[in-house]
């Protein structure tokens, strides 16, 4: 097991409770995902790189999970699509 540092939503576009699965992943996908996408079974929320590495230990996003790039990378070799993910306080 691994914790990492990450960012979530802020208090009006909250990180969604419960439990998903990654659907899809994409390396470099552009804008402010940073290095690597992995997207969630819940729709348009996803777990991800940033390009704003301050942001990270913060209530900042719109409710993605946001992680270091380095960090996203290393968990994105571990997991394959399908695996399920559980977020909650």
């Amino acid at each position: 097991m691994k914790i990492y540092p990450i960012a979530v939503g802020k208090m009006v576009t909250a990180t969604p409770m419960g439990t998903y699965r990654i659907i899809n992943k994409q390396s470099n996908p552009g804008g402010p995902f940073g290095a690597f996408w992995m997207g969630l079974s819940k729709p348009h929320y996803g777990i991800h790189g940033t390009n704003n590495p301050s942001s990270i230990g913060k209530s900042v996003s719109h409710g993605c999970i946001r992680m270091h790039n380095e960090d996203v990378l290393e968990l994105a070799s571990m997991v394959s699509i399908g695996t399920t993910v559980t977020i909650h306080k």
